[in-house]
């Protein structure tokens, strides 16, 4: 059976406009039985795989009721598949997540003095993610969190200790007209899945 699902990494192609070929694709995805898998740290694409790698040195930064890479499905649509970098649980309950983001040194100097609107305007994708994906947890708000690069060197960072000043942290409360953007987008998706399970 195919298994149709819109995960937080679609979000951008998701509230894309329809005549996009970023929805499209999407759309072409979703009811295809090839779906991707990505192995990021095997990526040829530095951004992407030290990402990747830099996301396992942070897990280490973390106390140990954080886990990572923890998938929850939208109890309201369930069309809609999250999956947090970081999710804190406490017996057994998700009560907080944190998404990690990297960026370069100038970036981040900028991030450093910078408020949330801010990060609305110039990082819109990644706060939109972080709303789908409270969508999904059912959470009234979660923490973004920007890890900088210094160097694109797997060695290095696959040995790279995290700190405080190497990170800018905002915290995320619940947008609902981008929430509300998502569910009337995700509706479509919702349609046609419940179509296909009464076939």
């Amino acid at each position: 059976m195919i298994s149709m699902y819109i995960g937080s990494g679609d979000t951008s192609s998701l509230l894309a406009g329809k005549d996009t070929q970023s929805f499209k694709k999407l759309a072409q995805r979703f009811v295809s039985d090839a779906k991707p898998y990505y192995n990021a740290k095997s990526s040829p694409i530095d951004v992407l795989r030290t990402g990747a790698i830099l996301e396992d040195r942070y897990l280490l930064y973390l106390d140990d009721s954080y886990y990572s890479q923890c998938s929850v499905i939208c109890e309201y649509i369930d069309v809609l598949k999250s999956t947090l970098d970081f999710a804190k649980y406490i017996e057994g309950e998700i009560t907080q997540f944190q998404e990690l983001k990297t960026c370069n040194f100038d970036d981040f100097l900028t991030l450093q003095n910078s408020d949330l609107d801010y990060v609305k305007k110039y990082y819109k994708n990644n706060y939109n993610q972080v709303q789908f994906q409270l969508l999904c947890s059912g959470l009234q708000s979660a923490t973004l969190v920007f890890l900088v690069v210094y160097e694109y060197c797997d060695d290095i960072n696959y040995g790279r200790d995290i700190s405080d000043d190497q990170l800018i942290k905002f915290e995320i409360h619940r947008d609902y007209d981008v929430i509300s953007k998502i569910i009337d987008r995700a509706m479509f998706f919702q349609n046609i899945k419940e179509l296909y399970e009464k076939i």
